[in-house]
């Protein structure tokens, strides 16, 4: 993350979201995405590592007292000034189903460094109905390929 982009945390019982890079646990990142993703299967550790270095990261924490876990990660590849994508969305399966993903989205949309960015795309085979939510579009080629593109 580039030095001039502030640390954004985001706070709600129990759980939290940090734009810190310090926080993120690359060993926990690279686990969920070599063997839990469809995305990243079997990716090695140095590209996570060197992945999460050069985007801007939102981890998210769960909370206990000082204890915290991390449970979930987004990044934006982004100029910081005209285009991002997004990538790398994944909550943990036994922390899903309490809107931390719905969360994260709005959190990262509302991001202060990106609201210059006029186009952020992902791709994803399995949750349109999540990004679609907040204005994301299906773009009919390549597939799976959605656009949110933000209204100024």
């Amino acid at each position: 993350m580039s030095n001039s982009i502030p640390i954004q945390e985001y706070g709600r019982p129990g759980f939290l979201i940090s734009t810190d890079p310090a926080k993120l646990d690359v060993t926990a990142v690279h686990d969920y995405l070599s063997h839990h993703s469809y995305w990243a299967k079997e990716i090695s550790r140095e590209v996570v590592a060197r992945s999460l270095e050069n985007s801007l990261c939102f981890g998210v924490y769960a909370v206990n007292g000082r204890a915290w876990q991390q449970i979930g990660l987004a990044r934006v590849i982004t100029d910081y000034a005209t285009f991002g994508y997004l990538s790398d969305v994944y909550i943990l399966a036994e922390w899903r189903g309490q809107g931390l993903g719905k969360w994260l989205v709005s959190v990262i949309l509302a991001h202060p460094a990106l609201q210059t960015v006029r186009k952020l795309t992902l791709d994803t085979r399995d949750a349109q109905g999540l990004y679609a939510q907040f204005g994301f579009q299906i773009n009919p080629t390549p597939e799976n390929h959605m656009v949110f593109r933000f209204q100024r």
